[in-house]
């Protein structure tokens, strides 16, 4: 029987159930945090909601409370992986939609960037 929460073929509904290894920043019953594998930046790790959106382009309101906690959650998760404090210090929020907006991976998923500059991209 099939979840319609995952998608069996999701690089990241994988790394979610964990049968692909990640380093993890943060996990929950609906959340999980881990690194970049390709770090743009000294800090960058990702945030994502376990169950399967595409992208924030299907997102609905059921969806608001998980991604309220996501990006509530996402400064206390840069200060703990080593981003400085605002005002001087800070980090970057991004979420990418779609194949123009640079989404590479379509499941729904946070960037957080930060760390001492410059960075490679941005």
């Amino acid at each position: 029987m099939t979840d319609p929460k995952h998608d069996p073929d999701c690089l990241f509904c994988k790394i979610a159930r964990g049968q692909i290894p990640s380093r993890k920043v943060y996990e929950d019953d609906e959340i999980l945090g881990f690194h970049d594998i390709h770090p743009w930046a000294p800090v960058h790790f990702l945030l994502i909601p376990k169950a399967h959106i595409p992208s924030l382009a299907q997102v609905t309101d059921a969806d608001a409370p998980v991604l309220g906690r996501m990006l509530a959650m996402a400064p206390r998760l840069a200060l703990q992986e080593g981003c400085n404090p605002y005002p001087d210090g800070g980090h970057r929020v991004i979420i990418n939609t779609g194949r123009e907006g640079g989404q590479e991976v379509h499941h729904l998923h946070v960037h957080v960037i930060g760390g001492p500059r410059p960075w490679l991209k941005g």
